[in-house]
């Protein structure tokens, strides 16, 4: 009979250690910090490798959810998704900070960052901190660091030598549409014209443009090559999104988990950045094996004629006085 009740204590007592165990569980569960993370790149872009290593660096008490293709939130509504609470990090374009933050518009401009090493330069300088305290401060969002994904060139159906803006006096260079992207183009000294991204290998074909302007991994993908003559190495605009998380949930980190957040971001943009400047370097070289004529224009006197222009328009009446002399200078 002791036996007997010794036995079903012990049950009763294993039993109860279970229950408990299994309740136990979810409240585990909840306690790790979850970041979804959305962006309209594809799975296959190197910064969604990007983002795996994020998600790697940060380690298992934080759950990590990638949404990619624009599959969570479409292009240019992430920082709004940020901003009201519906979304912990995002990859989000310049311009759309400057839509609400004015002063953020010189970070899109020509020729301001002369290539990715200089864009890092200057988010983790200063001036850098100062531009990232003014979007925390004013969206409430928190910039990790810039995500580098090509840099932008001048590829013509024509032989035309290019060494000067005063050369693409004439040319009709296709820009996407809006503003600030036909402005680019008229600072780079051509006649710009927009057309859908779509249209545009058929726009060279026809004659209907003279070039286009993008990174060598589109011209890649989009077959441009097929129908240019060559690509004038303008580098002028340094393509970047980023890498942002929102301030809120920023806040409710430890000061321990912030670093580590702060750190896996550092070390996966580092890998990022490097991967595409060998991808950018590797398509140059099998675009002059297909024939293509690839030159470095006088970057100096394309970068002097943007600059000033841009300073002269309305543009630059929201930047900070003295910030492109300052950016110039690192």
């Amino acid at each position: 009979m002791l036996a007997s009740i010794t036995r079903r204590t012990a049950l009763a007592a294993a039993g109860a250690m279970l229950l408990a165990a299994s309740a136990l569980t979810p409240a585990l569960a909840q306690d790790k910090t979850k970041i979804r993370f959305s962006a309209v790149f594809s799975e296959q872009d190197i910064r969604a490798e990007m983002m795996k290593k994020f998600a790697d660096g940060i380690g298992d008490e934080f759950e990590f959810e990638g949404f990619y293709g624009g599959m969570l939130f479409k292009q240019g509504t992430e920082l709004v998704a940020l901003q009201r609470g519906n979304l912990e990090m995002g990859n989000i374009a310049p311009q759309d900070i400057s839509n609400q933050v004015p002063e953020w518009s010189i970070l899109t401009s020509a020729y301001l960052f002369r290539d990715a090493a200089h864009l890092q330069t200057f988010f983790d300088s200063e001036l850098g901190e100062e531009m990232k305290k003014m979007a925390e401060d004013k969206l409430g969002v928190r910039v990790l660091g810039p995500t580098f994904f090509g840099t932008r060139q001048v590829g013509l159906k024509s032989d035309k030598k290019i060494n000067t803006p005063a050369d693409m006096a004439g040319i009709k260079l296709r820009m996407p549409g809006g503003d600030s992207w036909q402005f680019l183009g008229q600072a780079l000294g051509a006649n710009p014209t927009p057309m859908a991204y779509a249209e545009v290998y058929t726009g060279l074909q026809t004659g209907a443009i003279d070039g286009q302007d993008n990174p060598l991994p589109n011209v890649q993908n989009m077959k441009f090559y097929e129908v240019m003559s060559q690509i004038v190495m303008t580098s002028h605009l340094i393509g970047f999104d980023l890498l942002t998380i929102s301030a809120d949930t920023w806040n409710k980190l430890t000061p321990e988990q912030q670093e580590k957040v702060q750190t896996a971001a550092n070390e996966a943009i580092a890998w990022s950045t490097e991967q595409h400047l060998k991808q950018e370097e590797e398509l140059a070289a099998s675009f002059k094996e297909k024939g293509l004529d690839i030159y470095t224009p006088d970057l100096d006197a394309f970068r002097a004629h943007a600059q000033k222009m841009y300073l002269e328009s309305d543009l630059a009446k929201s930047w900070p006085e003295g910030l492109i002399d300052k950016i110039n200078a690192l």
